[in-house]
Parts: structure tokens; C-alpha cells; sequence
């Protein structure tokens, strides 16, 4: 099976709404035959005190290279809307054009 990742935005909005942007994108790329990789890391390890107590100083940075790295496993790259607003979208948009996946965006 064909692997994806979301690239979704996430600042300025409240977790329902993060939630039902996920569950739509994934039902999406369900409908065309994707699997979904994670690239929402919610686990201790991502949590902030975690973080610095690791030594991460651009926490940001640390989720940006997590999902790079998970974007190696995938075929595709789903964007959700407001991508363009977002930096580490336009970033992930950015790799994903450069490595040949598959981009789907949001309709």
C-alpha cells in the first residue's frame, strides 16, 4: 500500500479543529488508497519538558526534522488548506518537490 503524510497547519488553531482537519485528510487519502504515516508526535518523548530537558532549543526545528524524516517513508505528501501560511508546510512542500512524491492538496 501507498504511504502518505499530512502536512497541516497547526498554529493559531484549537485542537478540535486540528482534529477534524486530520480525520478529513485522512479519510481522503483513505479514498484514494493511502496509508496514513503519522507526522502528529504527541508521545512523551515531543513533549516540551522532554524536549529541553534533551537539550532542544528550536522545538519547532525538532517536529520540522521528525517529519522530514517520516516523509522518507512516504509516496505522498497531503496539504491541508492554509499549508502556504504555514513554515514548516512550505518547507515540507518545498522537499517534497524536490524528491518526487506525489502532492495532493486539500480540496
Amino acid at each position: 500500500m501507498k504511504k502518505a503524510m499530512l502536512s497541516q497547519p497547526m498554529a493559531g488553531r484549537s485542537e478540535q479543529e486540528i482534529i477534524e482537519t486530520r480525520e478529513r485528510a485522512i479519510a481522503a487519502l483513505e479514498a484514494k488508497g493511502f496509508e496514513t504515516v503519522n507526522t502528529l508526535f504527541t508521545d512523551e518523548w515531543y513533549s516540551e519538558q522532554a524536549m529541553k530537558e534533551r537539550g532542544v532549543v528550536q522545538i519547532p526545528l525538532c517536529f520540522l526534522a521528525k517529519s522530514l524524516e517520516n516523509m522518507s517513508l512516504c509516496h505522498a505528501a497531503y496539504f491541508c488548506k492554509g499549508w502556504e501560511q504555514a513554515r514548516g508546510c512550505r518547507i515540507e512542500h518545498e522537499a517534497a518537490k524536490a524528491y518526487g512524491l506525489e502532492i495532493i492538496y486539500e480540496e
